[in-house]
């Protein structure tokens, strides 16, 4: 279910507030270049796909104007209270939306709008999500195994504590490896099945130490932490991400504009081949032009100044 929240509407912010004191700092990731590859002009209605950090939403709002529209979307509340709170001092007209991208035409439509001139995506975590979820989103904490989008999610939702202890083993190493492209993808889903025989696995600690328990001790002493694809894959497996951002941007297309822009950030290679694979027959279909023949990426300061933004890649399409 989708719930509405606009600038007007009052949010209790008091205890986020005093958790954000205490949260990492949040470097939004090519923050001009997909600003920028909007080509906003003041009067426009924009959409953020994906309201994370905040950041990319404070520079387009500052962009608009007051005659301008930003929609912010996501899934997680918190996400929105940051970004209100971000957006406050700014004139632009702001709607908050909490929801899944891929019900963004029926988001935009209940507004009274039917087309927008820009949409775009950061597909990536904010480091808020990362260190301080309590949803077992990062293998350097030790939480629940959920990974859920949401918030609070329902008994019916699929979360990573379901496919760990009940899957079979063969899913859930096809799920490592499609999603994680995990080398030792089947070595680690025995581990998972020989580790629940003994105990439930609840915590992402218990994870972290059956995966490397499962794999050989050169792979733990890389630049990348062992469990990393594994988290990945569970993640984009639990809030299946994959079709959602098909879902997602068949819908950002559909409400784009005649010249209105469509801008993403991926941040691993199953992401940029599904955005490249996109864009490539939507253009082969009559729906625009690739602007971006190859994806942008950050330049080297920006990855000395923010390492999480070195897999980063943004690609942008023009509609016709």
């Amino acid at each position: 279910m989708m719930r509405l929240i606009t600038h007007k509407r009052s949010i209790n912010t008091a205890k986020s507030t005093k958790d954000t004191k205490e949260l990492p700092v949040h470097r939004s990731v090519l923050l001009n270049e997909l600003v920028d590859a909007l080509q906003i002009r003041q009067g426009d209605t924009i959409v953020d796909a994906t309201a994370g950090g905040g950041g990319h939403d404070k520079l387009a709002c500052s962009q608009l104007g007051k005659s301008g529209t930003l929609i912010t979307i996501d899934m997680d509340t918190d996400a929105l209270i940051r970004s209100k709170k971000h957006l406050n001092d700014l004139s632009c007209k702001k709607i908050f939306q909490e929801g899944n991208f891929r019900d963004m035409q029926h988001m935009i439509n209940s507004f009274g709008i039917e087309h927008v001139d820009g949409v775009m995506f950061d597909l990536g975590f904010n480091s808020y999500q990362i260190e301080n979820s309590g949803r077992g989103f990062s293998f350097r904490a030790n939480e629940p195994l959920l990974m859920t989008f949401k918030k609070v999610p329902n008994e019916n939702d699929i979360t990573a504590d379901s496919i760990i202890n009940s899957w079979d083993e063969e899913h859930i190493a096809d799920i490592l490896y499609g999603y994680g492209e995990e080398r030792f993808a089947r070595r680690i889903a025995r581990g998972i099945i020989a580790a629940r025989k003994i105990k439930k696995i609840e915590r992402t600690v218990e994870l972290v130490d059956i995966v490397k328990s499962s794999t050989p001790r050169w792979y733990h002493a890389r630049r990348i932490h062992p469990a990393t694809k594994t988290f990945q894959a569970l993640r984009i497996a639990v809030n299946d991400e994959i079709e959602t951002l098909r879902k997602g941007l068949r819908e950002a297309l559909s409400i784009l504009k005649r010249g209105g822009r469509l801008a993403v950030i991926s941040f691993h290679s199953i992401e940029d081949r599904v955005v490249k694979q996109f864009f490539n027959g939507a253009s082969k279909d009559g729906h625009g032009m690739i602007i971006t023949k190859k994806p942008i990426v950050p330049q080297r300061d920006e990855i000395s100044r923010n390492p999480r933004a070195r897999s980063a890649k943004l690609r942008i399409f023009e509609s016709n």
